[in-house]
């Protein structure tokens, strides 16, 4: 069979997917605000390598056990948004810094790589909206024919194509015309950030006793 027609028919699917708000644009967008062009690097590296984890499960069929066991999909949605309710409690307490001291120090307290870049993977790994992408990505995008090489291309394609996007990201919100700009009022956009990740944990819940209650 042919390579890329299916190849371009995944890549714009994805690109779409991976441009849309969501999660993972939220906790890069605070962590490039907050702690600056590292630690939004390191969370866009943990949200790339957490796409080979729903690749891997979509590959090896625990994707659809995933989905068709009710509970098991119940808890990684509620899992999800307790974790990002976590992530907004602490946007929302973000405050104003009093003085130009006040910037420097806080700059200076960078979160670790290793921490950055855990919240990048656990938000993409613990989204259940990702985990119903990638199942039906594999299920109807992908050809049942296409040799398993060719989907594992397809999968490190998408984890690659994730985090250069959001290093791209990281790179344009931490531009230097706009770093001053950020420094004086980018705790607004952390308190931003905050009630945008608590309106996905908010819906998340909601779809998640929808889906229990039948309706």
């Amino acid at each position: 069979m042919s390579f890329w027609p299916e190849f371009l028919i995944i890549a714009t699917v994805h690109l779409f997917a991976v441009a849309s708000p969501g999660p993972d644009f939220a906790i890069v967008l605070r962590y490039a605000v907050r702690f600056g062009r590292r630690a939004a690097i390191f969370a866009s590296l943990g949200i790339g390598l957490a796409i080979l984890l729903h690749v891997t499960y979509s590959l090896v069929g625990i994707g659809v056990l995933i989905k068709t066991t009710p509970w098991l999909f119940q808890l990684l949605t509620v899992l999800a948004a307790c974790y990002l309710l976590y992530l907004a409690q602490g946007a929302l307490r973000t405050k104003a810094p009093a003085t130009a001291d006040a910037i420097a120090v806080e700059q200076q307290a960078i979160p670790a790589g290793w921490k950055a870049f855990s919240a990048g993977f656990i938000t993409n790994g613990l989204n259940p909206k990702a985990t119903l992408f990638f199942l039906s990505l594999f299920a109807v995008v992908i050809s049942a024919e296409t040799p398993f090489s060719y989907k594992v291309i397809y999968g490190l394609y998408m984890a690659l194509a994730t985090a250069m996007w959001f290093c791209l990201l990281s790179f344009l919100l931490t531009n230097s015309k706009v770093r001053g700009f950020l420094l004086l009022k980018g705790y607004w956009f952390d308190r931003l950030m905050g009630v945008l990740l608590f309106a996905l944990a908010i819906q998340l819940l909601l779809s998640s006793f929808s889906s229990q209650t039948g309706g």
